[in-house]
């Protein structure tokens, strides 16, 4: 049993060096820097080895995508977890998204926007990915109301990725990206006060209750 335990450990060791690996490279030179000849020179394996871990660079990469989620939940709940209200919280997830983009354009672009196998929102995605979405969520969720918190969520993490990758390919200003940023939050926290103060409009026909 002894013996067991320790080959899953050396198995479980190796497939962390090679998705450490891939993430390093590619941070550094980029995804098609990645190879598993190159890896596998790195890390000095034999191919066969990597192989044996993962079946191509597809996998490697999804790995590394995993990995950013996780760290991205992390992200996001201690942005969540210092801000006292609801605008609060939406500004401060709001730039900690910018910057983990910022930071890790290897890992994010593995998240969102290499080819992928990996499901979105169904019963076999994996914990990681569920939990960023479940992070973000819980802060939507305060401005929602009566709408869909889901759809709503979705909305703020689309319009925050439009934004990483307007301002990755030079279309956006130079200097402007807490200023969007605020305008993209305070549609949220406005919409939730607007919501909030609308009168309640009666079926045509209901009768008013008199005051006794």
């Amino acid at each position: 049993m002894a013996i067991e335990d320790r080959r899953e450990r050396e198995r479980t060791a190796r497939r962390r060096l090679i998705i450490t690996t891939a993430r390093k490279v590619a941070e550094a030179e980029g995804w098609d820097a990645v190879t598993t000849r190159r890896l596998s020179t790195e890390i000095e394996y034999s191919q066969p080895v990597l192989y044996k871990h993962f079946a191509g660079m597809e996998q490697i990469s999804e790995a590394v995508a995993i990995d950013g989620f996780g760290e991205f939940a992390e992200v996001i709940r201690a942005a969540r977890s210092d801000a006292s209200a609801a605008g609060d919280a939406l500004t401060r997830i709001a730039h900690a998204y910018l910057d983990f983009a910022r930071d890790n354009p290897a890992v994010y672009d593995a998240m969102f926007t290499r080819a992928t196998t990996l499901r979105f929102a169904a019963r076999d995605t994996p914990p990681q990915l569920t939990a960023a979405f479940a992070e973000l969520r819980q802060a939507v969720d305060m401005v929602a109301d009566e709408q869909d918190a889901d759809a709503l969520t979705e909305v703020f993490w689309a319009a925050l990725h439009g934004l990483v990758t307007l301002s990755r390919a030079g279309r956006l200003r130079d200097g402007h990206d807490s200023e969007r940023l605020q305008l993209l939050v305070d549609e949220f926290t406005n919409r939730r006060e607007t919501m909030r103060s609308a009168p309640t409009l009666r079926p045509a026909g209901a009768l008013t209750p008199s005051i006794r």
